[in-house]
């Protein structure tokens, strides 16, 4: 068992080292995690700690395949309570010499005191994140097996991607403000699906937004038919030679992503009115994600991910609009039409999960 469990003489000092390593590894989440209501905001937190850990065996590029699998699998272990997390954290922390972030790292290293506030987390909330933790590391390896410059097959296969790596996020937020709220769970049927085309907006726009880098590690995750149907082969992309075939694919793709951003939209005025903190955590997500799409969609020779960065004035402006309008469903719509209306828009289909891992139903 997880040498962990039951001990919470710690926990003090576990909070604060998890709130210190949040604004590390992400300021984007250590500005929106706050806005939640108080009930809800270790446990978010706590949430995006542990996917961070996952995606931080998945980006590291000095691990191969088979080690990024057998981390994954033993990460599943810790979090379920079944295996060591300190053992975990000293194996895995040394060999992060590649992408790994000095911050990351040591989220890493401190895998034992994140999961000492996941197992003092009600049990109810701990089996939402396990499911999350447990999809998320059986789908990532297979992505990762086959990733190349050459991108996804397709768009299902990009799809399932994402799924695997954001919408199962958009499902355990769910979850997570259902289990909080008797409120929000009366909207859950209607939720449901939206909250994957969530964590897909955010996560196609991170994707659009990080091509360049991605391919300079190796990885490339748009879909390679697409892009053929306008005569471009991704593993032949060079940045100094762009062909207008690109940029109508790349259109195409923001169109796709402002599809699902629009469904986010909608997911958080499902959330019902007085809720404004965890409208405003969700807002905030939505317009930096439609900020940065806007910027690509009017640079899209761009050829780094610093070019199409959103500006802070734009950062200040969502955030001052989360935080005065999030109960204002009249007011939310006309500033969500504003920032997406010059935005190219595709019809896609909201399914069923496109990724089911045995044993872990929604």
């Amino acid at each position: 068992m997880n040498e962990v469990a039951g001990n919470n003489s710690s926990l003090p000092v576990d909070d604060a080292c998890q709130d210190r390593i949040l604004t590390g590894v992400s300021r984007t989440f250590a500005l929106t995690i706050p806005r939640l209501p108080e009930p809800l905001r270790r446990v978010v937190a706590n949430a995006y700690l542990l996917c961070r850990i996952a995606d931080t065996v998945e980006d590291e590029t000095a691990l191969d395949a088979a080690q990024k699998r057998n981390f994954h699998d033993q990460f599943v272990r810790v979090v379920a309570g079944d295996a060591d997390a300190g053992s975990f954290g000293r194996a895995m922390t040394p060999l992060l010499v590649g992408s790994t972030t000095a911050a990351e790292r040591e989220l890493v290293d401190r895998t034992s005191s994140v999961i000492r506030i996941t197992r003092s987390l009600p049990p109810a909330q701990q089996d939402i994140l396990q499911r999350c933790i447990a999809i998320m590391c059986a789908g990532m390896p297979r992505f990762e097996r086959n990733s190349d410059i050459g991108g996804l097959p397709d768009l299902q296969a990009l799809d399932a991607y994402c799924y695997t790596v954001a919408g199962v996020v958009g499902e355990t937020l769910t979850a997570l403000f259902c289990d909080y709220s008797a409120a929000i769970a009366q909207q859950r049927r209607a939720m449901t699906g939206l909250d994957i085309s969530f964590g897909q907006a955010l996560q196609m726009t991170n994707i659009l937004k990080d091509f360049w880098e991605d391919r300079a590690r190796g990885a490339c995750w748009l879909p390679r038919d697409m892009f053929r149907r306008t005569g471009i082969a991704l593993e032949a992309v060079d940045s100094d030679r762009l062909q207008p075939g690109f940029t109508r694919a790349y259109v195409e793709l923001i169109g796709i992503t402002h599809a699902h951003l629009r469904n986010a939209f909608t997911y958080t005025l499902l959330i019902p009115a007085r809720e404004t903190g965890i409208r405003s955590f969700c807002l905030i997500a939505l317009g930096l994600a439609a900020g940065t799409l806007q910027r690509l969609y009017h640079n899209p020779t761009f050829t780094a991910g610093s070019e199409v960065k959103v500006s802070r004035r734009v950062v200040r402006h969502t955030l001052a609009t989360s935080r005065l309008f999030a109960g204002h469903d009249r007011l939310l719509t006309n500033w969500f039409r504003r920032l997406t209306r010059q935005l190219p828009l595709q019809s896609i289909a909201i399914d069923s999960p496109v990724v089911n891992i045995p044993g872990h139903s929604r």
